[in-house]
């Protein structure tokens, strides 16, 4: 056999193996995905997607450029206790997530939790119109609520969420066998409060750190990592972190052997609750090894800060964000707001007193973009 038929035959079965690899994990990925909808540990939660407060007068073409997407919002909870995810809460992590259906190719948003946006007329007063910070939408209306905070603000069509404890997300990081983050000496600064409060909360012993430098990192200490604020960009640089966190996890589960996607699933299933049902959770498990981040940013991206609300962010000005967040997700530069967003936007500009010519000390431009990033500072 001449040596170009061997290395055609090696590279055959190469790709062969390959493939055998990447099925048997999505096997494994199912297996374990109905194993926790059988134990009954998985919380799915009632949801009319009919009620998702997706916005009537959504211009066609801004419904057509979001038709080759699923959109999906994640929040985490702000709860000292486990098991607290129906009982409300503000939610810390906003996140949306946006899968390109063709590409699979994902992009993350956080929004920042203490946005100045409509959490629902009903919550509001007549002196504030519903609007307040974003993560306060969870507490006062709970999931619903919070979905139909996003879609109406920010002319979204998600019908489905994830709901997690963020104790919840230490023991899942620990059962990965930790994540390796590089911290700075103003991160170990303030990082040891928030392992004893975590400490306290949970009951764990996790140690202090001492030192800069990467290193990797337990469940306690991760999260921890992800609540730190009083850096230099504040709460904006929080939210990088807890992407960057967010994506070590989700390397570390691609990587992981059904053993320890097993004990995940009897660990924290049980504080997990989504409104997806088994058919869709089964759809979006089969691709996950196609599945690529590929960019994140945060919400909005032209902000002020206000003393409203106890300190707020203040978008400069809502229409204008909404716009540059569909530009980003869905590469839609015909976007046009709907009479919604652009209604919301004019009463927070009363509001507030601030509007596009409002001059802003914050960049948060070089907080954005967190993929393949193991430190906030990077």
């Amino acid at each position: 056999m001449s040596d170009m038929k061997k290395k055609k035959k090696r590279k055959k079965s190469r790709k062969f193996w390959v493939m055998v690899a990447e099925l048997v994990v999505v096997i494994i990925l199912l297996v374990v995905l109905i194993l926790a909808i059988v134990l009954g540990k998985m919380h799915f939660l009632h949801f009319n997607k009919e009620d998702a407060g997706i916005n009537e007068n959504l211009n066609e073409d801004v419904i057509k450029a979001m038709e080759g997407y699923t959109n999906i919002a994640l929040f985490g909870l702000d709860n000292r206790q486990t098991g607290q995810i129906e009982n409300g809460g503000n939610s810390d992590v906003i996140m949306i997530a946006s899968i390109n259906n063709k590409t699979k190719d994902i992009k993350l948003v956080s929004v920042y939790r203490d946005t100045t946006l409509n959490i629902g007329a009903q919550y509001g007063s007549a002196s504030n119109q519903g609007i307040n910070k974003a993560n306060s939408a969870y507490a006062y209306g709970g999931y619903k609520n919070a979905v139909q905070m996003l879609n109406a603000n920010l002319d979204l069509n998600i019908t489905d969420f994830v709901v997690v404890d963020w104790s919840a997300v230490s023991r899942t990081i620990d059962k990965l066998g930790g994540v390796e983050i590089t911290l700075d000496s103003s991160e170990v600064k303030y990082i040891n409060a928030y392992i004893d409060d975590i400490n306290r909360s949970l009951g764990t012993d996790a140690e202090h750190i001492y030192d800069a430098g990467t290193r990797e990192l337990n469940g306690v200490q991760a999260t921890a990592y992800c609540r730190i604020r009083y850096t230099a960009g504040n709460d904006f640089r929080r939210a990088s972190r807890q992407r960057i966190v967010l994506e070590a996890m989700l390397n570390r589960v691609k990587k992981a052997d059904i053993g320890t996607l097993t004990g995940i699933v009897n660990e924290i299933a049980g504080d997990i609750s989504t409104s997806f049902e088994l058919p869709e959770l089964i759809n979006l498990a089969k691709d996950v090894k196609s599945y690529n981040l590929v960019k994140t940013s945060g919400f909005p991206t032209y902000l002020n800060t206000s003393d409203m609300f106890h300190s707020c962010v203040v978008p400069l000005t809502l229409e204008s964000n909404v716009k540059a967040l569909h530009e980003f997700l869905f590469e839609n530069e015909k976007y046009e707001a709907s009479e919604t967003v652009k209604s919301i936007s004019e009463t927070i500009i009363r509001l507030t007193g601030m509007d596009e010519n409002t001059k802003t000390d914050y960049d948060v431009s070089d907080y954005n973009d967190t993929v393949g990033k193991d430190n906030a500072f990077d």
